[in-house]
């Protein structure tokens, strides 16, 4: 069945007014409470099943799968349509529009670089969030390096890491890490296993006026004296929370925010979250200090956490407390506090 041009047309024209009218009332929110980087439409019109986020003068999204088949060729069409929709109601160039395909996956796919770059451009740039400074990659990956939906859980972090000495697991580039080491943390550990979104992550930590070190299996070593206050760990989460407990170690906050599936081939073991968050949890539990408090996230759709799995903890549901103005009325990932 060949998709009616009129009909492309028809939405497009959707899209960029209710794009236009969005980003009028979210670009004036967004000044007032310091960033440049929101949620902008998602998925508002059930025909047009898209999620864009604004990254100032640019759009990074996602194209989510259909439920029937459409030809290859016409969904190229209809995507480009959409992305000058977009550029046309925010005044910005269609070659800052990306727009990548999602599908439901049982892989860490989000986090492996595409294929074919959208158009073969590759496109970085640096965005803003609280006083502070985060470079982001809006072409060459699903994700960007930077979650919008987790603003206002940095925030929280911040205030409460003060004299803290943190641990960030699965720390990707490092955004929680950052705005620990702001809030004044006495000592932030960051834990990931691609080096690649280690080196990511002390660049981060660089464009703010921090310099971390990246430690672990072929890591190499730093050119410059860096400080033992920020570390990068790469390591298998799961093989360091056993090491660690193993040394005894412990932290005043632990930041858990994992991948809901992982399979590395650098990994001992799979990691599904909806299956394993129980087990997970509770080891990081048990690096916690006495008056600690572990903040735990979970982007999976229909996710369940029993408290009753958890005796002994305060577990407190902070998902009213992390929902900003951009996602009001929308999905966002379950949140947790853990204290002792």
């Amino acid at each position: 069945m060949t998709q009616d041009p009129n009909k492309d047309a028809a939405q497009a024209e959707m899209l960029e007014n209710r794009l236009r009218k969005r980003y009028k009332h979210l670009k004036k929110w967004a000044k007032r409470v310091g960033t440049d980087v929101f949620r902008l439409y998602d998925r508002d019109i059930p025909e047009i099943p898209l999620v864009l986020d604004c990254f100032g003068d640019a759009i990074s999204g996602a194209l989510y799968k259909r439920p029937y088949e459409k030809d290859e060729n016409e969904e190229r069409r209809w995507l480009a349509a959409m992305r000058d929709a977009a550029a046309r109601a925010l005044d910005i160039e269609a070659r800052h529009v990306f727009i990548k395909f999602r599908e439901p996956q049982r892989l860490n796919a989000q986090y492996q670089r595409l294929q074919s770059r959208v158009e073969n451009v590759h496109y970085e740039r640096d965005v803003h969030e609280g006083g502070l400074c985060f470079r982001v990659n809006l072409s060459d990956y699903l994700d960007t390096g930077f979650f919008p939906d987790r603003r206002k859980m940095r925030a929280l972090v911040r205030e409460e890491a003060a004299g803290k000495e943190v641990l960030n697991l699965f720390c990707y580039t490092a955004s929680f890490s950052v705005y620990a080491a702001a809030g004044g943390a006495a000592r932030v550990d960051s834990v990931d296993l691609s080096r690649t979104y280690l080196d990511w992550a002390a660049l981060n930590f660089r464009l703010n006026g921090y310099e971390a070190s990246v430690t672990g299996p072929n890591a190499a070593s730093p050119r410059t004296a860096v400080s033992p206050q920020y570390a990068l760990i790469r390591a298998d989460v799961l093989s360091f929370l056993a090491t660690a407990e193993r040394e005894k170690k412990s932290w005043d906050m632990i930041i858990l925010d994992p991948p809901t599936f992982s399979n590395s081939k650098k990994m001992e073991s799979t990691l599904d979250i909806k299956r394993d968050h129980q087990a997970l949890i509770s080891q990081a539990l048990k690096l916690l200090r006495s008056g600690g408090r572990l903040w735990f996230s979970a982007n999976a759709r229909h996710f369940h956490l029993d408290a009753g799995d958890f005796p002994g903890y305060a577990i407190k549901d902070m998902e009213e407390a992390i929902t900003d103005e951009d996602f009001a009325g929308k999905r966002i990932p379950e949140c947790y506090l853990f204290q002792v």
